[in-house]
């Protein structure tokens, strides 16, 4: 009979509801990106104010980069591969290490007459998403390179992680579906963050560098990463980013970040205004260049931002070093936009106001730019393509040795795990509301606007031992299946109410992969779909009629789901006593996704913070990793509420 029910319940609803369900979503994003927006630079209304946030703002700006604690600066092992001249120019291929295995290859330009105590202004030019194939996309800007070093400047143009000579990946969320780098707390803004500063740890060893004279800059993807180094780095006196930032506005409400790849975000764990990391940088000499048709940089961003960069400049008496550059076109460099660019370093590197002339070089073949001429000189014990897995570290936790201890080392797990992973969650449960009730079909709920979840009553008798179970469903559950295999415990209940929590069956928005919009654009705003579902079944439990003395509260979910339900009952404990896990992962890269998570704790351990309230059973639990549940559980002193089936 319930299998028939919940069949009943899943019939198909509209198109129209479909859509319901996609505009539900966009409408709470859009809300949640001008919410954020409302407090660029921390509110801060006063230079004191800043300069007194400021410490621990780059703190957590280097945290939602992967970038905290800092790594160790290792040797960098810089070796220049080959040599040539043009124009005046010395053009070195060199690569080094940023961190053990993790190579930069580039190529340096310095004026082929500087004399040894001639020291110079530096640039590091970073680059956007150039494919050039086994050439690198450095080669794709060697005109700036030749510019500078023609000019007075020694300038660095290093490779990106994923078009470099020794490739990785940028594209995990956007179209591999690697939504554990959520969970790992990773980006590879991060990557590219730290080998832009290791990249001027370089500059600054190299003789002919005025290392109080250092500018970054680039455009695109390298835009974004002149602001990274920019905010991340007090070397860098000048900072010109070019098409490289917009807001959450623009990305979020206008969706543009379906035109971006990873590299270009940080994941916002704190929730600031996007610009606020560009106001790292302030009051250092600032250019903002764009262009005004530019799809992926569109100009009501671009002003809002530059707004908000004179406030910030002005607020600092500094309002005469930030500037504005619109050149007429697309996402491309043009004439008007390199002599903005290369007149802004002159000014402000070497106090030169004189007129200038655009880059015009003879092409270098990209293969004389090459760091590693050959596939044989690749180096082999290159982390690049892992970096994604080993740049991030994950936590070790180390789980107390006595039973008093238990409780603290628990409540410290739980709040950092509201701290880094749940920050967009309330501290308290929400109140769930009550959208629709239906006869014969899912009942709908809500907890945040108007995204609704379903949820239907499959049980009510005076029958059974007067407990009540929550079958909580994954989004793409078969429901009879589902319902089929917990039959047996129905039975043994009057109360049984299944839940199916947002994004799932007939309330799922729309998702194509890519370019993944809402699951991305949820980590812009600090959260994720599935710390949102963590809200639906949170608010669920929390407006059940209160229990009585004789009576508990049981879970039954399975894989996914259930680790959901275990994460609503650590942030709002006392709401059940049993939950049963069929098939769960073992692994936080398997699901669910929040963000950083695995920086936290491991999922094992998780689950045995479970104890020692709640009665946790795993089914087809096989994984040895459970066996730090089972420890966990024996070291509460409540081993016998743990079980494995």
């Amino acid at each position: 009979m319930l299998t028939s029910l919940l069949l009943i319940a899943m019939s198909m609803t509209p198109a129209a509801e479909a859509t319901k369900a996609d505009e539900a979503i966009h409408q709470y994003l859009s809300a949640e990106a001008k919410r954020l927006s409302a407090h660029f630079m921390d509110d801060a209304k006063t230079a004191a104010e800043w300069e007194a946030k400021r410490p621990k703002l780059r703190e957590q700006f280097l945290e939602m980069l992967g970038l905290s604690p800092l790594p160790e600066k290792t040797p960098l092992k810089a070796t220049i591969t080959g040599t040539l001249e043009r124009s005046g120019v010395i053009v070195e291929n060199i690569h080094f290490q940023s961190k053990p295995g993790l190579y930069v290859t580039g190529n340096l330009y310095r004026p082929k007459n500087t004399p040894a105590d001639k020291k110079r202004p530096a640039i590091l030019y970073v680059c956007g998403h150039s494919n050039r194939g086994r050439d690198g996309n450095k080669t794709a800007f060697q005109d700036h390179g030749m510019w500078f070093g023609t000019n007075g400047y020694v300038c660095l143009v290093v490779d990106t992680l994923q078009l470099g000579e020794v490739a990785g990946k940028h594209h995990g969320t956007y179209n591999l579906n690697r939504f554990w780098w959520q969970n790992r707390g990773y980006t590879p803004a991060g990557v590219e963050c730290w080998n832009g500063i290791r990249a001027i740890d370089y500059l600054c060893s190299r003789p002919e560098v005025d290392v109080n004279r250092i500018g970054v800059t680039g455009i695109s993807g390298g835009g974004a990463t002149t602001v990274w180094v920019a905010a991340a780095d007090e070397r860098v006196k000048v900072a010109v980013p070019v098409s490289g930032m917009s807001d959450l506005e623009s990305y979020v409400s206008n969706k543009v970040i379906n035109g971006h790849c990873d590299c270009m975000f940080y994941i916002n764990t704190f929730q600031w205004e996007w610009t606020t990391a560009l106001a790292l940088h302030a009051p250092k000499p600032l250019l903002f260049a764009n262009s005004d048709t530019d799809p992926i940089f569109p100009m009501d961003g671009n002003r809002r931002i530059i707004a908000r960069m004179r406030t910030c400049y002005e607020m600092l008496g500094k309002k005469d070093i930030v500037e504005e550059h619109v050149s007429k076109g697309g996402h491309d460099y043009r004439p008007d936009l390199r002599l903005a660019i290369f007149g802004f370093l002159n000014k402000h590197l070497k106090n030169d106001t004189t007129p200038i002339k655009d880059a015009d070089f003879p092409k270098i073949e990209g293969k004389d730019l090459r760091v590693f001429p050959e596939d044989k000189d690749l180096p082999k014990d290159q982390i690049n393509d892992r970096a994604d897995e080993l740049f991030v570290p994950a936590a070790d936790v180390k789980r107390p040795t006595k039973i008093e201890d238990f409780a603290t080392w628990k409540a410290g797990l739980v709040k950092q795990l509201r701290e880094k992973s749940f920050r967009a969650l309330p501290e308290k449960a929400p109140e769930v509301r009550v959208m629709r009730s239906m006869s014969g079909a899912f009942d709908l709920f809500a907890t945040d606007g108007d995204i609704e979840f379903q949820g239907k009553l499959l049980q009510a008798s005076s029958a059974g031992d007067r407990s009540r179970t929550i079958v909580v469903l994954n989004p793409n559950d078969d429901v009879a299946k589902t319902a089929k295999y917990w039959l047996h415990e129905y039975e043994k209940n009057a109360f049984v109410f299944a839940i199916c929590p947002r994004g799932g069956l007939d309330r799922a928005w729309t998702r194509k992969n890519p370019p993944n919009t809402v699951e991305r654009s949820l980590a812009l705003l600090g959260s994720t779909a599935d710390t949102g579902r963590v809200q639906d079944i949170r608010g669920f439990l929390n407006g059940l009629p209160k229990k009585r003395p004789d009576e508990k509260i049981r879970i039954f979910a399975s894989g996914q789901a259930g680790i959901l339900a275990t994460c609503a009952c650590l942030l709002s404990p006392g709401l059940v006593d049993e939950i049963t896990i069929l098939d769960p992962p073992a692994s936080h890269r398997d699901g669910p996704y929040f963000l950083n998570v695995d920086r936290v704790i491991d999922l094992p351990t998780a689950l045995g913070l479970l104890a020692p309230n709640v009665k946790l059973t795993l089914v087809n639990a096989k994984d040895k990793a459970f066996d730090k549940t089972a420890t966990i559980y024996k070291l509460a002193a409540v081993e016998g509420k743990f079980e494995r089936k």
